[in-house]
């Protein structure tokens, strides 16, 4: 984007970019800075005279670059604006990223060195074994931070396909529920004849991870239900538990990586952070979407709807 500004700081033109993106009539032009951005930053930054700057712009919602240089005519100045909105919001996703990474690491990592530092201290044989268990139970943790992490590298680049094949989704669940073998009740709801057409390992792995976050957040010994129907344009499978539920302001941000409502919970008892971005990202290779709400009477549910072409029968 590009204005061309008087001596004044007003703006005379504007290219096809500029125009476009603060809406400005060519025809009222010349105009102030000012009222054709209707962003004061930019014109603190022109009568600062500053030749590269930044500004965040309130109006717009948008994060600007700016470089100011002499205009063709005397006393001119053109004004050039690079949106970098995006870059900024990826800079700071990495810097989450790596903060979280490095926040997840550590523990294990601290208690790696503790244990074989008590190792090291030649203790007694009973002792001993209980620290070598420690340390191969953190070795687990941290290698499954890094599968976890690879598996999501591979989603998100492309790499990983889907491998179409057809299945009884009722199977699925009842396999679902056998495998994992989960210390409290399944309630399963499937429709009747709901035979899909789709990746079916990475269906299971998305059901396998929302029934485990399930028992992970609920009360020992309290339900869970699936179910699964058509509604409208999708296939519904859903998995509702009965803990004390989300906020809705962090309904949108539990898919994200490393993202925990609770960080104050065990890394034992509540993962990593990473399930259910794995899952999210596992429901759209597939084509679907992924959401979750409050249950009516208490709880938390997490759907996954999987457009109605899957199904092979209706």
């Amino acid at each position: 984007m590009a204005l061309l500004l008087d001596a004044d700081g007003r703006v005379l033109r504007a290219n096809k970019a500029g125009r476009e993106f603060f809406d400005i009539d060519p025809a009222r032009l010349p105009a102030s800075l000012v009222e054709v951005t209707l962003e004061s930053r930019l014109f603190e930054i022109v009568a600062a005279r500053e030749v590269r700057g930044e500004a965040n712009l309130v109006h717009h919602r948008r994060t600007v670059q700016t470089l100011l240089v002499p205009g063709p005519e005397t006393f001119q100045n053109i004004l050039f604006l690079a949106d970098i909105t995006e870059l900024r919001r990826l800079a700071t996703v990495r810097q989450e990223f790596v903060a979280n990474l490095v926040h997840e690491l550590k523990t294990p990592i601290t208690s790696l060195r503790l244990t074989a530092e008590s190792l090291l201290g030649d203790p007694q044989p009973k002792d001993r074994r209980r620290f070598a268990e420690r340390l191969v139970r953190e070795a687990d943790l941290m290698s499954k931070i890094i599968d976890n992490l690879r598996q999501l590298g591979d989603i998100e680049t492309g790499l990983m396909a889907a491998d179409i094949s057809t299945f009884d989704l009722s199977q699925l669940v009842d396999d679902s529920i056998a495998r994992l073998s989960l210390d409290r009740p399944v309630n399963a709801a499937i429709a009747e004849g709901l035979v899909i057409e789709t990746d079916r390992a990475k269906l299971v792995q998305a059901l396998d991870n929302l029934l485990d976050n399930a028992a992970k957040f609920s009360p020992p010994g309290t339900a869970i239900d699936v179910e699964a129907r058509v509604a409208g344009d999708e296939l519904v499978i859903s998995v509702r538990d009965r803990g004390p539920g989300i906020s809705p302001e962090h309904w949108s941000r539990v898919f994200e990586r490393f993202y925990k409502v609770d960080r104050a919970r065990p890394r034992e008892a509540g993962g990593f952070g990473l399930g259910l971005a794995i899952t999210k990202h596992l429901v759209y290779v597939l084509g679907g979407r992924i959401w979750t709400e409050a249950a009516r009477d208490g709880g938390q549910v997490f759907s996954i709807g999987l457009p109605r072409q899957v199904l092979t029968t209706t």
